[in-house]
């Protein structure tokens, strides 16, 4: 037995089911982004609001998409996704999440997600998927080596937030014009 056969030996495959994310699915993703948060030590950073989420993905015009994987019916990971667009490649898909549960990391669940992903990426005929990893999470930039990733330190990751409602915009693009 190989070391991954050996993680997965308390799992059986028929218990493992990759599906796309259903409207119902929202409460158990926004569980799972708010311990990815905890672990990126930035749970203060989630300020998505349940009703936002939810409409974002399901409602008239969906911006995400998301596959979940279910060990005996409960979600234990999803990886999210949208259609990023580069004037140089075309249409990509940007996995902006890929959450396994701390209880089920190492037994390949992120594996079977992110090749989930791909055999999407191909299926939509998409030029390719990126992505962002944190610099201290090893074991996510490992993980992605496997998969023989391209990893660019070129290029620093920039954002702007919008001023929370209520409160005064102070200049940029918003600001009125004179």
């Amino acid at each position: 037995m190989g070391p991954l056969r050996d993680r997965l030996i308390n799992i059986s495959m028929e218990n493992i089911i990759i599906r796309r994310a259903v409207r119902e699915d929202c409460p158990r993703l926004l569980e799972l982004i708010y311990e990815l948060a905890e672990f990126e030590r930035a749970p203060h950073e989630v300020t998505v609001t349940p009703a936002h989420f939810e409409d974002s993905g399901f409602g008239p015009h969906p911006v995400w998409w998301a596959f979940v994987v279910t060990v005996g019916g409960k979600i234990e990971g999803f990886a999210l996704y949208y259609i990023r667009y580069s004037t140089w490649k075309g249409q990509r898909l940007y996995l902006e999440d890929l959450i396994v549960t701390r209880e089920m990391r190492g037994k390949g669940l992120g594996k079977l997600l992110f090749d989930r992903l791909i055999g999407e990426m191909e299926e939509r005929q998409f030029t390719g998927m990126v992505w962002q990893v944190l610099d201290w999470n090893e074991p996510a930039i490992a993980f992605y080596r496997k998969y023989a990733a391209k990893f660019d330190p070129g290029w620093i990751t920039c954002s702007i937030e919008t001023p929370p409602r209520g409160t005064a915009n102070t200049g940029g693009i918003n600001a009125p014009h004179p």
